[in-house]
């Protein structure tokens, strides 16, 4: 019990003299994560209303298929990643494997289906009232989808710290496609299992309250835009 105790007690400390190690991983973690949810936005938004605004046959399918990709487990996207970029893959020459890029391209791939389903529900939720009038106005197409999203504007937000959240949490795809390169590709994640393995218990508990404090932040502000 003394030793759990000694560990948070010396986590803190790290925490509070700004240990540059611990410094360095975090912000590692935050813009890797961040740079691929912007990604993703980028990706899914458009995406998620092209398939809400558009009939065509298999929409029902495809829904499915996006809904079930909610669920995909963080190994097996690493796994996609690390096919497509690895010296025997497609895009090998590039040499993105173990680097912070390909580590994103790993994050990207794991949450554009959750960031689009988020989108379809953010648009399905706008009444059906609100595109009535807008094209009873004369609105053209491209006005009407873009009055929507403004409508949908805060649930698609709170779709986008949904991805971020899930982006920062995994630990899969980051050890299978970053390699967990000290100073280079170790995120908090990985750092995590690497450090409680090698039995350097304050410094991952320090990692850990980081982490939870990041995810209290992404909860309370998906609350606040619930809320609006």
């Amino acid at each position: 019990m003394n030793d759990i105790v000694d560990g948070f007690v010396q986590a803190f400390q790290l925490i509070v003299s700004l240990d540059p190690e611990v410094l360095g991983i975090t912000a590692r973690s935050l813009e890797i994560s961040l740079a691929a949810t912007l990604i993703a936005s980028l990706i899914a938004i458009p995406l998620g209303g092209l398939i809400h605004f558009r009939e065509f046959g298999g929409k029902s399918g495809v829904i499915t298929v996006i809904q079930t990709l909610y669920a995909l487990p963080t190994v097996l996207a690493g796994l996609l990643v690390f096919l497509l970029i690895s010296r025997a893959g497609p895009l090998g020459f590039l040499g993105l494997l173990f680097t912070p890029a390909g580590m994103i391209i790993g994050q990207t791939v794991l949450v554009i289906p959750l960031m689009i389903g988020m989108t379809l529900i953010a648009l399905s939720g706008v009444k059906k009232s609100i595109r009535d009038e807008v094209v009873s106005l004369g609105a053209t197409e491209g006005q009407t989808i873009l009055t929507l999203v403004k409508e949908a504007r805060f649930a698609i937000l709170g779709g986008i710290i949904l991805g971020f959240g899930r982006a920062i949490s995994e630990v899969g795809a980051a050890m299978m496609i970053g390699g967990n390169i000290r100073g280079y590709t170790r995120i908090l994640t990985t750092a995590i299992a690497l450090e409680t393995s090698q039995g350097n218990i304050p410094l991952s508990i320090a990692l850990g309250i980081i982490l939870l404090a990041i995810a209290m932040v992404v909860t309370t502000g998906l609350y606040l835009i619930q809320e609006r």
